[in-house]
């Protein structure tokens, strides 16, 4: 069950992250409409993995940080490549490859691992410790 909530949070986070990343071309703040969306999205996912996270944690779970953090990655890579991939990258002459190995996905995916980390250090780590 713990998994599974995981995977709910991270479709979650996942949606709204690329409905931020969309919107965001709406607005032309930049000369360059791709650089705005990624930086857009770069500030997004803070929020939206420490709000996931306390979502996850808010039963109970105990499962470290870097876990949680990693599914719900994983799980926006796995959405990535079956819905954003084929329905946002390529018909604007993009590719799997490109979208892949494009160095602000991994920046992204770390953002993804650290940020689930970190709150689980601030806020369940430091619970547990003043409990024993």
């Amino acid at each position: 069950m713990r998994k599974v909530r995981a995977i709910i949070i991270g479709t979650i986070i996942w949606a709204l992250g690329v409905s931020v990343y969309s919107l965001s071309f709406l607005a032309n703040i930049m000369e360059d409409a791709q650089q705005q969306a990624n930086l857009v999205l770069f500030i997004a996912v803070m929020p939206l993995v420490w709000f996931g996270s306390k979502l996850y944690y808010k039963k109970g779970n105990s499962m470290h940080g870097y876990f949680v953090g990693q599914t719900f990655f994983l799980v926006a890579a796995a959405l990535d490549a079956l819905i954003t991939v084929p329905f946002l990258v390529i018909p604007n002459g993009g590719s799997y490859f490109e979208f892949f190995t494009d160095m602000g996905f991994w920046l992204i995916g770390l953002e993804f691992i650290v940020t689930a980390t970190l709150y689980w250090y601030a806020k369940v780590y430091t619970k547990s410790q003043t409990t024993n």
